[in-house]
């Protein structure tokens, strides 16, 4: 059986079933006091090829297998793994993700079959930061292993390193050891008596890291909201804009309503909703930053940021048209409340923004000074301009 808490990872173990004492206690320490991600995404990447049944592997597996695992993040996401390195938010993990993006023609949504395939054709592209991943994460990893020992380790050398793990599994088994093989070729082999721990409580292990990885991310990206649902590939079922839609709809039948990009009136049938900061950094469908738009220029906008200056007035003046139709007409106001659940949230929306008597200009003055901010963050992210 396994449990974990918010601070370390408790395993009990059957000794009967494990035949051995393993330092629990360490495997714990696995990912603790990081100097950057890689330690997650290392051990996360090894947990999940050992719940496959992989005893033995190489550091380009594991590496793939990280870059994989981290693409929703980064690509989809515009998350930083591990803040400010050399004046920018990019680490080895991280600009092996952004090179494998600009070198393919992989959808952000891409399965992981799809990117690891990529991962192979474009290996040129991304070479040099898989083999920068390989310098000291896969021995800085067992480092909590080696406390209390007579002999200390010397981290830049790993002829030496691969030595003294094999010396210190002799009386303290470790996880994994390592080959003698160069580079990204070198072999990872997984203590059998591990790899039974790890495959019993696979999902408790995984849940762990996954929380310990959320603290670290949130902790490196403090304006980005909603870190915990940005890990991986999310489908588009979870949002919810129904209700927003037949809201517009009602609009629609009372008011001209013009698209906000093309300034043109637009069809009752051919719009969609769609987010004016993207939903990918948001992860909301808050009304007050929803818009109807025409369709046909939805994909191109994806997850874009529509330039402030040239876009922010006309999305104001349609928010400002539904916010006269809520307070004019009985039946559209119930539409509107009928959206209370999933999409007003926000505490300044339902005691600023949408109460009455608000004219124009107050209305537009009140939207800005709240969603500038959003706005502002998304950007500093590297979310990139949609000029239309």
């Amino acid at each position: 059986m396994a449990k974990y808490n918010s601070n370390i990872l408790s395993l009990e173990i059957d000794e009967k079933l494990y035949i051995n004492t393993l330092d629990l206690e360490g495997f714990s320490g696995m990912v603790s006091s990081p100097s950057s991600c890689y330690k997650f995404y290392w051990l996360e990447a090894l947990v999940k090829l050992i719940s496959e049944d992989i005893s033995e592997t190489t550091f380009n597996d594991i590496i793939d297998e990280m870059i994989a695992n981290a693409w929703y993040t980064v690509v989809e996401f515009h998350i930083h793994l591990s803040g400010m390195v050399t004046g920018e938010f990019r680490d080895a993990l991280e600009n092996s993700v952004i090179s494998l993006n600009e070198a393919s023609d992989l959808k952000s949504n891409a399965s992981k079959v799809e990117i690891k395939n990529a991962i192979k054709e474009n290996e040129s592209a991304i070479r040099k930061y898989k083999n920068q991943l390989t310098q000291m994460v896969p021995y800085r990893a067992l480092s909590v292993f080696f406390k209390g020992e007579d002999e200390k380790a010397i981290w830049n050398n790993k002829e030496y390193l691969i030595d003294y793990i094999e010396r210190v599994n002799k009386h303290r088994v470790l996880p994994y050891t390592l080959g003698t093989e160069n580079g990204l070729n070198r072999k990872v082999y997984i203590n059998p008596i591990w790899k039974k721990v790890i495959q019993d409580n696979t999902v408790q292990i995984l849940g762990w890291i996954q929380y310990e990885k959320i603290k670290w991310l949130q902790s490196n990206n403090p304006e980005v909201p909603g870190i915990v649902y940005k890990l991986q590939s999310l489908d588009d079922s979870v949002r919810k804009l129904n209700k927003v839609r037949n809201l517009w709809e009602a609009i629609f039948e009372v008011r001209n309503v013009k698209d906000v990009f093309t300034n043109k009136s637009l069809n009752g049938k051919e719009y969609d909703i769609d987010h004016f900061v993207p939903w990918s950094f948001v992860m909301n469908d808050e009304l007050w930053n929803l818009i109807p738009m025409d369709s046909s220029l939805n994909s191109s906008k994806s997850n874009l940021l529509p330039n402030w200056e040239k876009f922010f007035i006309p999305f104001a003046r349609n928010q400002f048209l539904l916010y006269e139709e809520i307070n004019k007409k009985e039946q559209i106001r119930k539409l509107f409340e009928k959206c209370y659940k999933d999409n007003i949230h926000s505490i300044w929306a339902t005691q600023e923004l949408y109460i009455k008597g608000n004219g124009r200009q107050k209305f537009y003055n009140i939207l800005e000074k709240n969603m500038k901010p959003v706005y502002d963050s998304a950007k500093r992210q590297g979310y990139q301009m949609w000029e239309r």
